[in-house]
């Protein structure tokens, strides 16, 4: 198992490194709409349906992705840059009233995901995603790795913290291996790493204490991301949203944090920190 993981995950990053650095923006949209696509396919498996109403699914989303790059090249970077359009917005708006509003409750009443709304609510995880992952590479492929980085740290950080001092279960009718002690460990991981990062590149943007406050922010989210998929996937009574990444399960496996931290980091900064011309 470990030897598939790492063959994997060395291909993937042989795709997706060489891409984000050297493919043209509207390269970049339309390889990352192919993957939203996938997850959207496997989107379809958490709501129960069959094979070719997933394709649909799938296939869907990834041209509704690259039919908005194609109209709307200054929003993702391609031709100039003017990411606040109205649509934009709206996008961001509804992602962060979903996770920041939304999704607790969710997470506490253990709601099922299902028919027409079961579409509406993959509309909101994974079109704004796409979004973000452009948007953000538009402004600097080290960005969009700075924010992967957010999410990674979180991981590392509140697996460590977990195996070493967890006792306490975070939610443990959604994620038994989850820990209280693991959220503060993730904390403290991103906290650190942010301080970093902001000294750097952001001290000048912000003041401190928003900056701190924005971290522990995304920590939160982060960690909300990861438990609405485990939710979703222990409701349809599945381990991996698919087999389609070997060893690692399938897209929505291995982004279940960034569909929540993506939009609300791109949208914080669309709305906080851009100063429109």
């Amino acid at each position: 198992m470990l030897k598939t993981r790492v063959i994997t995950a060395l291909a993937l990053m042989a795709l997706l490194l060489p891409s984000l650095f050297w493919l043209p923006q509207s390269g970049w949209a339309l390889l990352i709409a192919l993957f939203i696509g996938v997850a959207a396919w496997e989107w379809g498996a958490l709501l129960g349906w069959g094979k070719t109403a997933r394709i649909m699914l799938g296939g869907g989303t990834a041209m509704i992705c690259a039919a908005l790059a194609l109209v709307a090249p200054a929003a993702i970077g391609s031709a100039g840059f003017a990411p606040g359009q109205p649509w934009v917005k709206v996008f961001y708006l509804f992602s962060a009233i979903f996770w920041c509003l939304v999704i607790p409750f969710w997470l506490r009443n253990k709601w099922t995901l299902g028919g027409v709304a079961g579409v509406l609510v993959g509309a909101v995880v994974l079109l704004p995603t796409w979004l973000a992952m452009v948007q953000l590479r538009a402004l600097g492929p080290g960005v969009l790795l700075a924010v992967f980085a957010v999410v990674w740290m979180a991981d590392i950080a509140a697996y460590f913290a977990g195996r070493r001092f967890g006792k306490r279960k975070l939610a443990p009718s959604i994620s038994p291996g989850k820990t209280w002690e693991g959220a503060y460990g993730a904390a403290a991981g991103v906290l650190v790493y942010g301080l970093i990062i902001g000294h750097f590149f952001f001290a000048e943007l912000m003041p401190l204490p928003l900056w701190i406050a924005a971290l522990f922010v995304v920590t939160a989210v982060s960690i909300v991301g990861d438990l609405f998929e485990s939710l979703l996937k222990r409701k349809a009574g599945i381990k991996d949203s698919s087999n389609v990444l070997p060893g690692h399960g399938g897209v929505l496996d291995r982004i279940d944090s960034l569909t929540s931290t993506l939009p609300v980091v791109a949208g914080f900064w669309l709305f906080f920190l851009y100063a429109t011309p």
